[in-house]
């Protein structure tokens, strides 16, 4: 499955926002906030290391392996995007931080694991650290 098109579904389902109909700005707004250097697509990689970097290990592996997903807190999601960043998405959207915040606690879990189905990603590169060293090697 195409994993724009999931977090663009899923963050339009939470937003009550006249946005939440324009595929074009959703796509935008979050290659913003999850995109690598570029802004473009989703940067798995990148989201992943910023996870395990940010003491939050535990959620990225359950997200990459078999088994349900653990949860992430909204402040969790505010740690690794940044509150400005998360502001200034919320503002494009026309919505609130806490309709963003609900979308992408919603999104971010469902966008990794789909990318990862039955955990062959994370197998492919050697666990959670070989999935961090590779987004490094990308983001230099």
């Amino acid at each position: 499955m195409d994993m724009m098109k999931l977090a663009t579904q899923v963050l339009a389902s939470k937003l009550s926002s006249s946005a939440s109909n324009n595929d074009d700005l959703l796509q935008s707004v979050i290659g913003n906030l999850l995109g690598g250097s570029g802004g473009q697509g989703i940067d798995l990689g990148s989201i992943v290391g910023s996870l395990q970097g940010g003491g939050l290990a535990d959620i990225a592996e359950s997200w990459l392996g078999n088994g349900s997903n653990a949860d992430i807190s909204p402040s969790q999601i505010e740690s690794l995007l940044g509150s400005d960043k998360l502001k200034e998405a919320a503002s494009q959207l026309g919505a609130n931080q806490d309709e963003l915040l609900a979308g992408l606690r919603e999104m971010l879990p469902q966008v990794v694991d789909k990318s990862s189905s039955d955990g062959n990603l994370l197998d492919a590169v050697g666990g959670l650290s070989g999935l961090a060293n590779l987004a490094g090697k990308f983001l230099k």
